[in-house]
């Protein structure tokens, strides 16, 4: 089970490629239901407070989209949370995210942090926007391409992560300790089509990412 979300991010943020328009189970998350429907994709949930859509668009959502999880504005969790925790109901292996970029920094700070969360519990959650593909890894060997991006970056997300080795890069390295803020391992790109990273302890942010053109 792979499952897409879509949030209410800019515009610009959210490209979805044909590929996943037919393979993912989708939700929507607030606005994001409406951008979903706007590429012509009916998600099987929308869920959120809903704050930001008037009343015709809701009763429009409602029409279209089977399932319509509303909740009050305060509460607890932010919409997109409320969504992962809807969307590991239907036990997926991964869930690609939209539209939880170029908005508001305190929003897209804690929409990578819930990375960590779904990658606690097994599920290997990915964020896409117009020049970016992020993940968070927890200790372990993993096989990387670069693809479409220009660059691949290891960011910490703990205090420090060490043992860290990279194999077939420009800037290999070999058993490092990382400490967070560090920007060591900013930018580095593969040999080759393929390589590997690996690293004992800590948590890292994986972003291959590519400049975009003006």
């Amino acid at each position: 089970m792979e499952i897409g979300i879509v949030a209410g991010a800019p515009e610009t943020e959210i490209q979805i490629p044909t590929y996943y328009q037919a393979k993912l189970k989708w939700i929507g998350v607030d606005e994001g239901t409406l951008t979903l429907l706007a590429h012509h994709i009916t998600p099987q949930i929308a869920i959120g407070d809903f704050d930001s859509i008037s009343r015709d668009k809701i009763q429009q959502l409602k029409q279209k989209v089977k399932h319509i999880l509303q909740y009050d504005a305060h509460k607890d969790k932010t919409d997109l949370e409320l969504a992962i925790d809807e969307a590991l109901n239907h036990s997926p292996h991964t869930i690609y995210f939209w539209g939880v970029t170029g908005g508001r920094l305190d929003h897209e700070l804690i929409n990578i942090q819930l990375l960590y969360k779904l990658r606690q519990k097994g599920v290997r959650g990915i964020i896409i926007n117009e020049s970016n593909w992020v993940e968070v890894k927890l200790p372990g060997t993993y096989e990387i391409t670069q693809g479409d991006y220009d660059y691949i970056s290891f960011l910490p997300l703990s205090m420090e992560v060490s043992g860290l080795t990279l194999d077939n890069f420009f800037y290999p390295l070999q058993d490092a300790t990382v400490p967070l803020g560090s920007s060591l391992c900013t930018s580095n790109k593969l040999i080759g089509k393929k390589g590997t990273f690996s690293f004992r302890d800590g948590i890292l942010i994986v972003v291959k990412s590519r400049d975009v053109l003006g």
